[in-house]
């Protein structure tokens, strides 16, 4: 089977990106190597945002050798091109929000390579692609969130190690709506207990200042004091959360925490930690704070991101006068 046969043969929404980057012409790799540390290093982007840009270039990147055979040059990307790596994604039933994030990842790209030096001109400043659906994220109402806390506040009664970390793990992620990344790279001297406050790292580097309420206060105090000390090794570092083995607590473990307790509350929409996130921001907003605190608090570069919170609670409330209201 020839290149152009393998590539195409691949399945268009989940390349096998590791080979199509081995297999890339040497300036191609180079390329994707230099972009690749202008986001890690220049831009400060987490480790999944890079990856999810790089991956999205090397498939282009992979499709421009394939369309030119031999050892392509990068000179050879241009609009056109572009634009055929695209209709063949959506003629194999890629969505149109995966399509619109590699449209976004290649104008990305085009656009560093020519402030680089890497191309001449940017084929990708006149690359368009369908908007991306702003779809309404699934959130707990507020008694849904209490079941599943009071759940897990059930469960670390015995006093547990992992049943009481798993419950402070649940309540702070609930009390200070931070991503689930954030949350498993806190260390201990991030947490202000005085002022009921946590440093957070977010995106970019960004740091930010988040406070947690009592209850939240109460599952930590009880997971420092009698949970930590039974997981902690000599490897475990500063971590607040820790694995059974000791390591810093896992983003998957704490998916499964989430699922878990979740699972228990009848009705619930089954939500992972960034659905807690979602929870935590419109149970904010319905409770009176303003849109600008929820921002700071999510650690939104943009009022853009935090608007979507207020069309949730406006979904809400029409659903209610829809199942309320006499003449609805």
């Amino acid at each position: 089977m020839d290149r152009t046969q393998s590539t195409r043969s691949a399945h268009p929404g989940r390349p096998d990106l590791r080979s199509a980057r081995a297999r890339l012409p040497a300036e191609f790799g180079e390329t994707v190597d230099a972009f690749e540390r202008h986001l890690a290093s220049e831009r400060g982007l987490s480790g999944n945002t890079t990856r999810g840009y790089v991956g999205d270039v090397v498939s282009l990147l992979d499709h421009v050798a394939a369309v030119s055979g031999g050892d392509a040059a990068l000179a050879e990307l241009d609009l056109a091109t572009m634009r055929e790596w695209l209709a063949r994604q959506h003629a194999a039933g890629v969505s149109r929000s995966t399509l619109a994030r590699r449209t976004a990842s290649a104008r990305t790209f085009t656009a560093w390579a020519v402030r680089a030096g890497r191309l001449a001109t940017d084929p990708g400043a006149r690359l368009s692609g369908q908007a991306r659906p702003r779809a309404l994220p699934a959130v707990l109402r507020v008694d849904q969130a209490a079941s599943a806390l009071h759940a897990s506040a059930s469960g670390s009664g015995q006093g547990d190690p992992v049943a009481l970390r798993d419950h402070a793990v649940l309540e702070l992620l609930y009390a200070t709506g931070v991503r689930v990344g954030e949350l498993c790279g806190l260390d201990l001297d991030d947490i202000d207990r005085e002022r009921r406050m946590v440093r957070v790292i977010g995106k970019g580097d960004r740091e930010r200042a988040v406070p947690f309420g009592v209850p939240a206060e109460q599952a930590l105090d009880r997971w420092l004091a009698s949970g930590r000390p039974s997981l902690v090794r000599p490897s475990s570092g500063p971590a607040i959360f820790l694995g059974v083995r000791g390591g810093r607590l896992d983003p998957r473990a704490v998916r499964r925490i989430v699922h878990d307790a979740v699972g228990t509350v009848p009705g619930a929409p089954d939500v992972g930690p960034h659905g807690m996130r979602h929870s935590a921001a419109t149970h904010l907003l319905e409770g009176g704070a303003d849109l600008r605190s929820v921002q700071e608090l999510l650690g939104h570069a943009t009022l853009a991101t935090t608007q979507l919170y207020t069309h949730v609670t406006v979904e809400r409330l029409k659903a209610i006068h829809d199942r309320t209201h006499p003449r609805s």
